[in-house]
């Protein structure tokens, strides 16, 4: 209500709407799309309702996931929660480990890259371009070590407990054009759009071709959008990410899964390596509209980008968080195979695994950026 007030003010429209304060419920986003996913389930007779309360309370209400998800699906959740559970050595082991390597992710990349972030985005019109492009290439990386460093302890605490639960990022930073992002990037609130929105969507615009499939497609991630927040700005980043595809659906390779292509030496070819490299700077455009406060703070920032010079004589790249950086993108190289990067090296010789523990460990006490709050704490 207040976007289209603040819309219709713009143009010299005055309304006299108002809206109450309300207090939104802890995690609401995330439980409510468990209740639909399990009311329209039930509905279209692929589960059965459960009678056990507390299986269904707990899984709706699941405390290391409630706040910034994985968005686990009933089928997958309600029967662990229905089966009597005993203690499992190896999988808490590998849940403490998981857990590990989500700290540092959050404490050490998010974080560290946080400050350098926000001086940027607060101060855009006294910076070059390339301070600009380089500040939404590393609020990309922040959001990612964040929200997947949250996803890895919520996992990992499942763990801990017996459970397992949905696999939230595949490492999208090597996905190779936009729908194999999106493949790779909060993996379960994509394929929950997929599944109760986009196909839907499709199958009812079937008639229309790739022109229907367009539209599926664009409304889907305008609702993905609206699902972050009632802003115009992620109404635009959901716009921005749906016209992505359109060179896809017309191609036909859309639903194309790309295999990342290695030399010798087990690094990316340069094709490769080039169509990362587009997708990455593609998604970090976007992120400038999800980060940006409203849509004309987000045209101002993308403006001086391009209108300002690339270089000046003050630019100072953000050392420490770009190492940092570059430690977790070679990590996450060697150990892309793996449910989360660390795993094999976690399962190497005594020596090797325990000093890679006290490593962590270490940086995190160490190099720890400041107390930063979650990112999706606040969807």
């Amino acid at each position: 209500i207040t976007s289209f007030q603040s819309l219709f003010e713009s143009i010299g429209l005055q309304t006299n709407w108002h809206t109450f304060h309300i207090i939104v419920p802890i995690g609401i986003s995330f439980y409510t799309f468990r209740l639909l996913s399990y009311v329209i389930d039930i509905n279209r007779g692929r589960y059965e309702p459960t009678r056990d309360l507390i299986a269904l309370s707990t899984y709706v209400a699941f405390f290391p996931c409630i706040l910034s998800g994985p968005i686990d699906r009933p089928d997958m959740m309600i029967p662990q929660l229905k089966t009597p559970r005993v203690f499992d050595y190896r999988l808490t082991v590998d849940g403490c480990r998981q857990i590990l390597w989500g700290v540092f992710k959050k404490t050490v990349i998010a974080d560290n890259l946080a400050g350098y972030v926000n001086t940027v985005f607060e101060s855009y019109q006294d910076q070059s371009g390339s301070i600009l492009l380089s500040g939404a290439m590393f609020f990309m990386i922040q959001m990612y070590a964040d929200f997947s460093g949250y996803s890895d302890m919520a996992i990992g605490v499942s763990k801990l407990l017996g459970l397992r639960v949905t696999k939230n990022f595949n490492y999208p930073f090597f996905a190779q054009n936009i729908a194999d992002f999106w493949r790779r990037w909060h993996i379960s609130l994509t394929s929950w759009l997929t599944d109760y929105v986009f196909i839907p969507l499709n199958v009812k615009w079937r008639d229309w071709g790739k022109w229907g499939m367009i539209m599926a497609i664009v409304t889907n991630f305008i609702i993905c959008g609206l699902w972050h927040g009632a802003n115009w700005t992620f109404v635009l980043w959901g716009l921005f990410h749906g016209l992505l595809f359109i060179p896809l659906i017309l191609s036909g390779k859309m639903f194309k899964k790309t295999r990342i292509e290695t030399s010798r030496r087990g690094l990316p070819t340069m094709k490769a390596l080039g169509r990362m490299m587009l997708t990455f700077l593609l998604v970090s455009f976007g992120a400038i509209m999800f980060r940006a406060e409203n849509i004309g703070a987000a045209w101002n920032y993308i403006a001086e980008m391009f209108s300002s010079s690339p270089f000046s004589s003050g630019d100072v790249l953000a050392g420490k968080p770009a190492v940092f950086c570059l430690l977790l993108l070679i990590i996450e190289w060697t150990g892309r195979e793996n449910n989360y990067a660390t795993e094999k090296m976690f399962t190497q010789k005594t020596y090797l695994r325990w000093g890679l523990y006290y490593a962590l460990t270490v940086m995190i006490f160490s190099f720890g950026g400041g107390e930063q709050q979650f990112i999706y704490f606040q969807f």
